[in-house]
């Protein structure tokens, strides 16, 4: 201990007073806000960042500040996984069969006025998962989804039908999707009109017309497959299942919502109808 103390060049009664010393008010508090960090950050399934994670200690009511938080996931090694970039496409001329109403106005003030439709697949140990969602742009939630092995008009007319009878919504609603032929089908355009539903459609080859079911995709895949290369079709169905009903609608806090998440946005939504 002599040698150590004089190679530090401090005394030993320092030394031994710095080690009996308690710890301050501060150290306890940033180890019971790292504490809180990992628990935070592991629900998130590790995508959160410093942003995310000091709204989520907010609303469990533990007060600090954003700098604070990410000082402290940065000197523990704690950080958000990165997202893969989506390259992007290039912009045609149109052949729609349909105009494109949204023109990129995605801000809804009320629910059940505009959707917004995509499909993406994923490929697993038994062949491609394919998927399709219907999101209702007001809350950002997944209102509707289904998933087969092919990419068909069943599975975009089965994604809606689970989005009616979901929401039942009013006539006048806007569908909105890409050129997809699964979306241009007779099929799936009849089954809007005998909803009374209006059709929109991007510009051909043009992904920010449909920027919002895009993100979700680029969110979906980027935070779901850190960890999940998928052995089955059975085994792909079940994982997305859980993050889209599980997390994503219930539990992940949406920038874009003033970060809370999709069934919460709506729940405030439903309170301050009531209080009016």
């Amino acid at each position: 201990m002599k040698k150590l103390c004089e190679v530090l060049n401090v005394s030993r009664s320092g030394y031994y007073a710095w080690k009996t010393r308690p710890e301050s008010n501060r150290a306890k508090e940033n180890l019971y806000l790292i504490e809180q960090i990992r628990e935070a950050y592991f629900e998130s399934r590790r995508v959160y960042g410093s942003p995310r994670i000091h709204m989520e200690l907010i609303h469990k009511g533990i007060t600090c500040g954003v700098h604070r938080v990410a000082r402290l996931m940065r000197e523990n090694g704690i950080q958000a996984e990165q997202h893969r970039r989506i390259r992007r496409k290039a912009v045609y001329t149109s052949t729609a069969c349909v105009s494109n109403l949204v023109n990129r106005q995605f801000t809804v003030a009320e629910p059940n006025r505009l959707w917004a439709t995509d499909m993406t697949c994923f490929w697993t140990g038994s062949g491609w998962l394919n998927l399709a969602i219907v999101m209702d742009l007001h809350s950002r939630r997944v209102v509707g989804w289904a998933m087969k092995s092919r990419m068909s008009e069943e599975l975009t007319i089965a994604a809606l039908e689970m989005a009616l009878l979901n929401r039942n919504p009013k006539k006048g609603l806007i569908v909105h999707s890409d050129q997809g032929s699964q979306y241009q089908s007779q099929a799936y355009q009849r089954r809007l009109r005998e909803n009374k539903l209006i059709a929109s459609m991007s510009r051909k080859g043009d992904c920010y017309d449909n920027a919002v079911a895009e993100s979700f995709f680029k969110t979906l895949k980027s935070e779901l497959l850190l960890d999940n290369k998928f052995k089955s079709r059975e085994e792909g169905s079940a994982v997305i299942f859980e993050y889209i009903e599980i997390f994503y609608n219930k539990k992940r806090l949406h920038s874009t919502l003033g970060y809370v998440s999709p069934e919460q946005f709506e729940m405030k939504g439903l309170t301050k109808a009531c209080v009016h």
